[in-house]
């Protein structure tokens, strides 16, 4: 049995007006597990990930969340339900208690140490200044605060493109939890290796259209090459 759809696109149209990065694309999105998005630079892997949780909108075409119409939310309600990490962490000034409260201003102490924890940072870090962080501990504290709006559907937008190796493996372990946890992940990636970790599912965009969709060992049989070689399937 098929798994329900998170997101369901119908023939979405995105991008500059002029020269649209996504054309056509119809696919739906399981909710369970983590989706890893693949394609070669300028695919419209970011540009899907911005229209899920409507930092843009597309041209034509439609998106649903659930059954609902995504133009129907609000952006701000949306964004607290399908929440969103991206590849270089956006902090705030002051703590690593006040960032957190930017999520839930009301979050107590012990309640912003559980948050921490729950990401496997230390309760010590909550009076550290956010901008002391190392670039991992900052993802994973990104990735506390998105998880305190309790979101339907987690988005990754490359997050561990700008760490180290102990790091990458780090948030990738982190995600792979939250998913079983029961909070979907849509990943963009452009790491194969990465992507053969951490992927339930895979979707390839190539020149804006879907390419292939399903699981990883779908993938390594595609017939499309493209495929095979962005999902970094053995040569035949």
């Amino acid at each position: 049995m098929a798994a329900p759809a998170t997101f369901e696109l119908r023939d979405v149209v995105a991008g500059p007006q002029d020269a649209p990065i996504l054309r056509g694309v119809s696919v739906d999105v399981p909710c369970r597990g983590v989706t890893a998005v693949a394609g070669p630079s300028g695919s419209g892997k970011s540009t899907l990930l911005r229209l899920l949780n409507r930092l843009d909108d597309p041209l034509s075409g439609t998106i649903s969340w659930e059954g609902r119409s995504i133009v129907e939310w609000e952006p701000g309600a949306l964004r607290r339900r399908v929440a969103m990490v991206f590849q270089r962490p956006p902090l705030f000034g002051g703590s690593v208690l006040d960032n957190l409260r930017i999520a839930d201003p009301s979050i107590t102490r012990d309640g912003a140490v559980a948050a921490l924890d729950r990401v496997g940072l230390e309760g010590e870090l909550l009076d550290r200044a956010a901008t002391d962080l190392s670039g991992g501990e900052a993802q994973r504290m990104c990735i506390a605060r998105a998880l305190l709006t309790e979101p339907a559907v987690l988005l990754a937008d490359e997050p561990t493109a700008a760490l180290d190796g102990a790091a990458r493996r780090t948030i990738e372990r982190l995600g792979c939890d939250i998913a079983a946890a029961g909070v979907p992940i849509v990943w963009v990636t452009h790491d194969v290796d990465q992507l053969r970790r951490v992927a339930d599912h895979v979707l390839v965009l190539i020149d804006g259209g879907v390419a292939a969709f399903g699981h990883l060992d779908e993938m390594d049989r595609h017939d499309e090459p493209r495929v095979r070689a962005l999902v970094g399937a053995a040569s035949p």
